[in-house]
This record gives structure tokens, sequence and C-alpha cells, in this order.
């Protein structure tokens, strides 16, 4: 937090514009040093200035210049923002005009929004969502990290802190002013109030991981018998020639993953080591690693040869989050409900198509999309996105937990500020003074 600090914005390369950002105590010194006409321009206004070299003079650029006096700035200090031209030469030069002021420094990665936490311009989930909407790839990813961004999930979780140190301040009153004239049913009114907000933060919880499994990625693995056609149908997904299709047996060994964006989720494909008892060591190792790779998906694909029938290793990994894929319809003389009515009666979805032909892939998709859906649609609130954060509100539920079932109510006292402790480490906000600030102002104490 000390210092003032400089940075390119904009991302690294040519471009037509690269901003920089200069943000601390001395960052106005930026327009008198570098700057001619040295005057300050008014707040957030943009005014086109030419840039020298503030050793030998030398012009180094036209620029478009902002500045943001404190508080009023993204990090709450005073703030300029050179819009410069994203030349490499440009942007190398304006650099080392910037590293040549006094006290001046090259900021760490994500020092201005550390700096914007610190200053209180935004909570520790919305500084995670700035970091969030730059690697969004996707709109679902998009739209996720913008919510967080706009403090959704902060509001969530300063709002169970608000009510968890009003129960605290009660009890605390309760166990040091037993004496004054406190109400006879205090203790049941937070009793009834922990239990209901222990029981929102176990049903924030149970989400089934969608903010976190959003923020990674949704994992689909292609697992079959060898030559069933697994790596056509990743190529054929990705659109690109992302794994070597051979009517060898045994060609694929490891895992190969693609991404994709589908319908706005971002989606990662892997194709595994075809499914087979085999005596290379190998390729024993690839079929390992292509069940572990089924277990740990988010769904997996079971890919069979529609001219054959079902092979049992394959079969042994249908359940719940398996969609059976019969692939080269092309070769097969049958409809697809005569050759589905020969098939196990205890299978799970079922989709028909032909990787070479292309029918079928629309079915398909449609229905790979109707499955992300069902899972992360329908978002209203904003969900977990974190393990930090989950460990937390875990860590807090289970001290809600014991105190409802503490009976003394110095130790009732004690959980529940460590669950308001556990709660806080999400916002990176704690304060011990507004439990005083509530008793004072809920009871007359002392008179």
């Amino acid at each position: 937090m000390t210092g003032t600090i400089f940075a390119l914005a904009s991302a690294h390369g040519r471009a037509g514009v690269a901003v920089f950002r200069v943000s601390g105590s001395q960052a106005r010194e930026v327009i008198g040093r570098l700057c001619f006409p040295s005057s300050v321009p008014p707040p957030r206004q943009a005014v086109v200035r030419r840039v020298k070299n503030p050793e030998s003079g030398e012009l180094l650029d036209q620029v478009v210049i902002l500045y943001f006096p404190a508080p009023h700035s993204f990090t709450g200090e005073d703030v300029v923002e050179l819009h410069t031209h994203g030349g490499r030469a440009v942007i190398q030069a304006i650099s080392a005009a910037l590293a040549s002021l006094l006290d001046f420094r090259l900021a760490e990665p994500g020092e201005f929004t550390r700096r914007a936490f610190e200053n209180g311009k935004m909570d520790l989930t919305e500084a995670e969502a700035v970091a969030d909407l730059v690697h969004a790839e996707t709109e679902a990813q998009r739209r996720q990290a913008l919510r967080q961004l706009d403090g959704a999930l902060g509001t969530l979780y300063m709002g169970w802190s608000g009510r968890l140190a009003r129960s605290l301040a009660f009890i605390e009153a309760a166990i040091d002013f037993a004496d004054e004239d406190l109400p006879d049913d205090l203790g049941t009114h937070q009793t009834t109030a922990l239990q209901l907000l222990r029981d929102e933060i176990a049903a924030h919880l149970n989400d089934n991981r969608r903010g976190e499994r959003l923020r990674d990625g949704f994992s689909i693995a292609l697992v079959g018998a060898p030559n069933a056609g697994k790596s056509s149908l990743l190529n054929a997904l990705a659109q690109r020639e992302a794994a070597i299709v051979s009517p060898v047996a045994g060609t694929t060994r490891d895992v190969i993953e693609s991404h994709l964006d589908l319908s706005g989720y971002p989606v990662t494909l892997s194709d595994t080591a075809g499914l087979r008892t085999s005596g290379d060591v190998i390729e024993e190792e690839g079929v390992r690693r292509a069940r572990a790779k089924a277990e740990q998906a988010d769904l997996k694909l079971l890919i069979f040869d529609a001219t054959q029938p079902p092979d049992p290793e394959t079969l042994s990994l249908s359940d719940a989050k398996a969609l059976w894929v019969m692939n080269k319809m092309d070769l097969v003389t049958g409809t697809p409900e005569t050759l589905a009515a020969r098939l196990p009666s205890d299978r799970t979805a079922l989709c028909f198509l032909s990787v070479k032909t292309g029918a079928g892939m629309d079915a398909l998709l449609g229905r790979l999309t109707q499955e992300i859906t069902s899972r992360f649609g329908g978002q209203e609130a904003a969900p977990l996105t974190r393990a930090r954060h989950r460990t937390a509100l875990e860590s807090a539920r289970d001290h809600l937990d014991r105190a409802l079932n503490a009976h003394a109510p110095d130790l009732r006292a004690e959980d529940v500020r460590l669950a308001l402790r556990a709660l806080g480490r999400i916002t990176g906000r704690v304060d011990v003074e507004d439990l005083l600030d509530l008793i004072f102002k809920d009871f007359c104490i002392g008179k």
C-alpha cells in the first residue's frame, strides 16, 4: 500500500489503444512531469496531451488522459489513466518514462484490486469477481462473475453476518448484564434466529457445486471400446483435429482434452483410451486413466458401435450421469427404434448418430445443452464460486450446530463468535466494534 504504482491495464501485444493505470498519492505527478501542457484536467474528463521523456524531453506519444481524484476512483486513491497508442515501442517508452519517476514502481499482480479492497471500495468477493470477469471465456461465466462483482454474494454474506452479530450481541448482553431489565424470552428468540440462519447456510452449501463448476468448466468424458468413434466425436464437437483418428485399435492411450463453448457454458471434453483388457502396460495405464476420468467427469458419454452388441467394459460405467451414444448409425440397416429395443432396459438417456455423416449431431448437442443447463440454469442468486467460500461456510454452519446444542450461554456465545469470524473471512470484513454498537443501541444498559 506504499508508493505510487503503475501498470499496463490493457492486454500485452500490439493494439490500436493501450491503457496505463497509475494509482497513489503522487499519481498527479504523471501529468506535471510527463505531459504538456502540464495542467491537471478536470476530474473524469478526457483530454488530449503530449507525453515526453522526463529526462530528455523527447516526444513519446500523443495520449488521452483521465484523472480520478481520491476517493472517487477504482482504488480509492488518486488515479490517472493514460490511453496511448498500442504499438510495442510506444508501450515500452511510456513504461520506461513512468519507471524513471521518483517513488514510482511497477504494480504487483492484482495490486490495484488489493488497494481497492484495502480502501473499502469492494469486499473480497467482489475482488475475486474482478479476476473471474477478466478470465471469463463464456457468457455464463461472464454473467456469474458480473453478479458477484455487483455485490450479490457480498450482500448475502454481509446480511448473514449482520444477523449473526445481532444474535451474538443479545447473547453477550444476557451474560454480561444479567441484572438489567432484559426481555424474558431473549434466549428463545436467539435460538430461533440461529436455527434459521444455520438452515439458510446449509441450503446455500447444498448447490451441487454449481458456481465452482461453472468457473472451472463442465467436464464431459468420452468413453467406450476401441474404434467406437470417441476421437472422431471429439474432433466433430471441437470442430478441429484435436485427436488422432485411426482404424488401429488402441491409438488413443492418454486423455486428450479440448475446450469449447456450448450455449454459453464452458465445457472440457476428454477423449480417453479404448476400454479393453490388454497385455500392453502402457495401454493398461491408459484404460485406468480413462476409468478415473469417467468417474471424475460431470457427464460421461458412453460411445457404442451400433454395429456391435454393447461391450461389457463400457456397460459397467453406466449410471445416472451417463448418456448412451450409439455411433456408426450409417452402417446399420435397422431403425433407431429397432436398435433401442435390443438394448438393456435399464439404460440411461440414449442418442443415435453417425459422426461420419453428421446425422444426429444436432440432437446430441441439444441433449448436451439440456444436461448442462439443468445443472447451471436458473441461478437467480449468486452461487458459491470458490472452495475458500465453501470452507468458511462449512465452518460457520458447524459452529452454529455447536452453538445450538450448547448448554452454557458462554459456550454458545463463543461458537457464535467463531461462526461470525468464519463468515467475515469470506468478505474480509470482521468488526468486533459492531457488537458494542448493537448492544448499546438495542438495550438501555446502565440507563
